[in-house]
């Protein structure tokens, strides 16, 4: 670990086209790893969060919230390739409701909030380098989408992945493109400055921004929240949810006993002595969402006095260069989290909703929860849940979206489902009903559900 190392991913990164901001958030996070720093958030420095206020219990004049929302423009990101589900392109391409994709979701739900509200609202997206050509020829569906002046997306930087051995840039001639990481959603900050988007937004008179992940459809424009951001005069704020036993790995908002701030805490941030307290969902009892509202002033206020560089904790990602291959060289991936920047802003505030505002797809277990039943796409493109969330559990046939289409390739109907546990190989035949507790153990060879069957606690009947 020396100088040597940070100059040999500084010249890496120019001769990539990297933007020099980017290189700087780079160089003040690669000083913090080489000094050793990890990022981890000891249980004895934070307090619970506590005393949040509810959505549900504010009080927005609407008035006001019309008019927050005609100063807000919709941020998604959407840099994600969806690799975990055997995915090579961008994860908002994936059908989610009949044959609209989570790109179609989003979009309607822009479209139907202006109709609404009169309200400009523009869609920005945050394209990775991998996702922005799908991207962009998908949203020409949408002729009316953008907004005069304003693009429809920014890019995310990149970076070098680095040994782990000495902190040098790593080289695999097998695939070049392995070489290179995203720096994790922080990055928001530096590719919203250093592409002029900031300024562009600020210059044609939006003063908030409504940031989510594109694989998230519960996070539709909502003019409430808008008001009650915009009457806070916090310069930047979370929306938390209450966690559940699903929830207990996740990241968490607590608050540092040094300075009284509120800070994110992911799971790679936790000591393993502390994994009893943080997954402790009566201490730590409410999540991050990922969905973040900005102040655009405020942070061109911050990134200004910084020279661009927001002074984000880091996040020590180790893994392998090959994800898919474990014996190829060991790297660390220099992260942050956007949700972090919560510490980096005096006043920052934090805001309960309801489960309905977070509906992320990870996994093709909620994959298949999020194309059934359980949920009714309304006509302001909203996802409204008719009953309670089944849990899916499907084993590792299932787990790439390939694999999966091929095994269900109709959605059955789970609203009449507490859980659902699929071991073994199955195919789905059309109009197959789960209900109760159900279960389809594993038959030692590829087996079929038949159309119309009804799948229960004790299999198929």
């Amino acid at each position: 670990m020396s100088a040597d190392g940070l100059a040999q991913a500084q010249r890496t990164m120019t001769d990539g086209g990297v933007h020099p901001t980017a290189i700087d958030v780079f160089t003040r996070f690669y000083g913090l790893l080489e000094s050793g720093e990890t990022g981890v958030i000891a249980e004895d420095d934070v307090e619970p969060l506590r005393d949040v206020p509810h959505l549900a219990d504010l009080e927005v004049d609407e008035a006001s919230a019309r008019d927050a929302l005609a100063a807000t423009v919709v941020v998604k990101l959407n840099g994600g390739l969806g690799t975990s589900m055997g995915m090579d392109r961008a994860k908002s391409l994936l059908r989610v409701r009949d044959d609209r994709t989570f790109l179609d979701v989003i979009a309607g739900q822009v479209l139907a909030a202006r109709a609404a509200t009169g309200a400009r609202l523009p869609l920005v997206l945050m394209n990775s380098f991998r996702t922005r050509d799908d991207t962009i020829a998908a949203l020409a569906a949408y002729p009316d989408l953008a907004v005069e002046g304003l693009p429809l997306d920014f890019v995310q930087n990149r970076e070098p992945k680095l040994r782990a051995d000495d902190l040098t840039p790593v080289r695999w001639p097998a695939d070049p493109d392995l070489e290179w990481c995203p720096p994790g959603h922080g990055d928001l900050y530096t590719a919203l400055y250093a592409s002029g988007v900031l300024e562009a937004l600020l210059a044609a008179g939006f003063r908030y921004a409504s940031v989510s992940n594109s694989d998230n459809l519960g996070a539709a424009p909502d003019a409430r929240i808008a008001g009650w951001f915009a009457a806070s005069g916090a310069p930047f704020a979370a929306e938390v949810a209450r966690r559940t036993p699903a929830d207990r790995k996740g990241g968490h908002l607590v608050v540092r006993r040094s300075d009284a701030r509120i800070v994110l805490r992911e799971s790679a941030q936790t000591r393993p002595d502390d994994a009893d307290a943080a997954t402790d969902i009566e201490r730590h009892r409410y999540f991050n969402t990922n969905n973040l509202w900005l102040d655009l002033q405020a942070l061109a206020d911050e990134l200004g006095r910084t020279g661009g560089v927001l002074e984000l904790p880091l996040i020590r990602n180790e893994k392998t260069v090959d994800p898919s291959d474990k014996t190829s060289p060991k790297v660390v991936q220099i992260e942050s989290a956007m949700g972090a920047a919560i510490e980096v802003f005096d006043g920052a505030a934090v805001l309960e909703v309801d489960r309905s505002r977070f509906l992320p797809v990870k996994t093709t277990n909620d994959l298949l929860v999020l194309r059934s039943d359980v949920y009714r796409l309304e006509r302001d493109q909203r996802l409204t849940a008719e009953v309670d969330a089944p849990f899916v559990d499907l084993d590792d046939h299932y787990t790439t979206v390939a694999a999966f289409d091929e095994r269900i390739p109709a959605t059955p109907s789970l609203a009449g489902a507490a859980s659902l546990q699929v071991r073994g190989d199955w195919t789905f035949g059309s109009g197959v009903v789960v209900t109760g507790e159900a279960v389809l153990d594993d038959p030692g060879t590829p087996s079929h559900v038949p159309d119309g069957a009804t799948v229960g606690p004790t299999g198929i009947s």
